[in-house]
């Protein structure tokens, strides 16, 4: 895209083509999160899931210095399922960056339309995501169009501990397109439980 595509902020695009790893992190006392990581195995960002007294719905962004970036939290009493992710630890409407919902769930694909904050119409999706083959690749696309601005795909790994690779195109806020695998991610992982 022209001039790029910045959600989160500037700081977060590279000029060239990133790739970037997903990897679920298990913690025995205390639920699970995520570690993302570079090609050169440094940590670029942690995801952790915000305990409570009942089953958490946010979870928290943060970089590589630890500062909380994006709180990604369910919208409860909506017919798709949605997430919203606000500024920082923040939660309030005022702090809204985007929202995505499902628009379609079948057996082997799932399809996430993204909107930014400012679309209140909500008639035209911003950016949008489409899962192929059981989840195992995913991509986004820009607007309503074909452009591509990132790719996943889910490496299998021995004892269930699956890790996703990232490649997202140069101009592209990859804080943005992380906290996008992590929305989907907490999608899939709740509509499996519900059909459990």
């Amino acid at each position: 895209m022209e001039g790029g595509t910045v959600v989160i902020g500037h700081r977060f695009c590279s000029p060239q083509p990133l790739q970037l790893s997903i990897k679920k992190k298990i913690y025995i006392l205390a639920g699970y999160g995520y570690e993302v990581k570079d090609a050169y195995d440094n940590i670029v960002f942690t995801i952790e899931k915000v305990l409570g007294f009942f089953r958490s719905n946010k979870m928290l962004v943060f970089d590589a210095a630890g500062v909380p970036l994006v709180t990604i939290k369910s919208k409860k009493f909506t017919w798709h399922s949605r997430k919203q992710a606000f500024k920082g630890d923040s939660t309030d409407k005022k702090d809204l960056i985007f929202s995505a919902k499902t628009s379609s769930m079948f057996q082997f694909t799932t399809k996430l339309d993204v909107f930014l904050a400012n679309n209140i119409s909500e008639e035209v999706c911003d950016f949008w995501m489409k899962t192929n083959y059981m989840e195992s690749t995913c991509d986004i696309f820009a607007g309503q169009s074909s452009t591509l601005i990132a790719r996943m795909k889910k490496k299998y790994i021995l004892l269930g501990r699956d890790k996703l690779i990232m490649t997202v195109n140069p101009n592209v806020d990859y804080a943005f397109i992380v906290s996008l695998i992590v929305i989907l991610q907490e999608i899939l992982s709740s509509t499996q439980n519900d059909s459990v």
